[in-house]
């Protein structure tokens, strides 16, 4: 039986979010893998151990792998597809619930409506319950 915590959710949320990545991004895996790496490493997302490759990213978006795909590589996703002029959307509850961990743990926040607030436009319907639940979740210091 699957589990339906929010922490659940994320880790089945993230494959669809890295495949995201993986169809809007411009370049082949190999190039994208890279890309996911490098921005972690700039941006302060993480520090991957190594740069993946194209077969790796290709792996991490098949829907078993939820609970593979290391933290920075969903951050580093997140945060591309957050800054993308086609405005992407998560397409089900469990990757809203990935996308909304992220955010929290990409950025810093006072409160859930300031988090809420801060969204980018197009993803405050989206994103609006899955932020108040990652909040929930996070003020169970679950989001350390």
């Amino acid at each position: 039986m699957p589990q339906s915590g929010f922490y659940a959710k994320v880790r089945r949320g993230m494959p669809a979010l890295i495949a995201q990545w993986r169809k809007l991004g411009s370049g082949d895996p190999d190039r994208l893998a890279l890309i996911l790496a490098e921005t972690a490493r700039v941006a302060k997302l993480g520090q991957p151990d190594e740069t993946p490759d194209g077969d790796t990213l290709v792996a991490w978006s098949r829907p078993e792998a939820g609970d593979i795909i290391p933290l920075w590589a969903a951050r580093t996703a997140a945060f591309l597809l957050m800054q993308m002029p086609a405005r992407p959307a998560p397409h089900s509850d469990d990757e809203a619930c990935a996308w909304a961990y992220c955010w929290l743990l990409n950025r810093s926040f006072d409160d859930v409506e300031a988090a809420r607030a801060a969204l980018p436009a197009h993803l405050h319907d989206k994103l609006t319950h899955a932020v108040g639940a990652a909040w929930a979740d996070r003020q169970g210091l679950r989001l350390v």
